[in-house]
């Protein structure tokens, strides 16, 4: 009987095995969407008189598109960035993240990428993150936030309708 037992245990396991694809299908952001989305956030913000930077990553949290402003500082190009980092570790909100987790904020501002400020909304398709939208500049995070939530406004119909 002892020899059966390792044959029933490898049995009992293919199914799980081979329900494990080699490939996987993967909804991604594409670039004339995250660059729409990157010139929406940063034309809202112009119009309340803000100069700013948006930055879209995709959902392995690599750039996609950043925007400065002409006159926005060098250093919203990074805090967008990182802002959006956070989204799309978090899955959420970015502000919505640090009101909710302030007691490991000061962790995760050390950590390369990441910053805890509101200013990054997450993109979705059909419940699926497929990337975040980052903005800094504006006199602050719920202005940027703001930015951020009319740009993905404007492309809500391409959202709701893509593949």
């Amino acid at each position: 009987m002892t020899p059966l037992l390792p044959l029933t245990l490898l049995a009992a396991a293919l199914p799980a095995l081979a329900a494990q694809p080699d490939v996987l299908p993967v909804r991604q952001i594409g670039l004339e969407l995250a660059r729409d989305i990157a010139m929406a956030a940063v034309e809202a913000c112009r119009q309340d008189g803000y100069t700013v930077s948006a930055v879209v990553l995709d959902r392995a949290g690599n750039v996609q598109v950043a925007l400065r402003d002409t006159l926005a500082a060098r250093h919203t190009l990074d805090i967008a960035e990182r802002k959006a980092g956070m989204s799309i570790m978090s899955g959420s909100d970015s502000g919505e993240f640090r009101a909710a987790r302030g007691d490991i904020r000061p962790e995760l501002n050390h950590i390369d990428g990441l910053i805890v400020m509101d200013g990054a909304l997450p993109i979705r398709v059909a419940g699926s993150l497929i990337g975040a939208v980052g903005v800094s500049g504006a006199p602050g995070g719920d202005k940027d936030r703001a930015c951020a939530a009319d740009a993905l406004r404007k492309v809500e119909e391409r959202l709701e309708f893509a593949m």
